[in-house]
């Protein structure tokens, strides 16, 4: 089985980053590809957050090569759920497929809940993003389906603007579900 590790971003991850940023087909969801520029700021902005509180999102290691992104962010935008806590990922097309996000999303959902002994842990995505809104089942977030909304950095009109809202809490019945996972950085 492969090992994947969530750590602190390298300089080395900068240009498959890019890459992973500017491919259609992952960006599909997304209203716009990054521009490089973008992609190495917001590597640098990960990068500045995990090192000053100690997490967010951690590149996602799978047996030495970067494979994306996942982990927790506090979004920045005003919403009726606000604040939270949000766990969220992205990978590489050729690391799809295979249980991967799947796996980073439980190592960082245990961190949420183990480590920061957070309450609750949120996920959105654009309604039309089953993909995303499997794995978001698939790791034990349940949709709340009156918190649902039309994301306010996105255009009206737009098909990607109505977002749906995912929540995990960490009740004692969940206790363990997420634990017993490697440590993170």
């Amino acid at each position: 089985m492969e090992r994947i590790a969530l750590r602190q971003w390298r300089d080395s991850d900068l240009e498959p980053y890019v890459a992973m940023n500017r491919d259609p087909e992952v960006m599909r969801f997304f209203p716009a590809r990054l521009e490089p520029e973008q992609s190495r700021a917001s590597l640098e902005r990960q990068r500045r957050f995990i090192t000053e509180r100690g997490w967010g999102l951690w590149a996602v290691d799978v047996d030495g090569t970067f494979a994306g992104f996942t982990g927790l962010s506090v979004p920045t935008f005003a919403a009726p759920f606000m604040p939270c806590v949000e766990i969220g990922w992205r990978l590489r097309r050729e690391f799809w497929g295979r249980g991967i996000g799947f796996r980073a999303a439980q190592q960082a959902l245990a961190y949420g809940f183990d480590t920061l002994h957070l309450a609750e842990i949120v996920s959105f995505t654009a309604a039309v993003n089953q993909r995303s809104r499997r794995l978001m089942e698939r790791l034990g977030l349940v949709r709340d389906l009156t918190g649902d909304f039309d994301h306010p950095t996105i255009p009206l009109g737009h098909e990607l603007r109505r977002h749906v809202l995912y929540r995990v809490s960490a009740r004692l019945d969940n206790a363990g579900a997420f634990g017993h996972r490697a440590p993170l950085p």
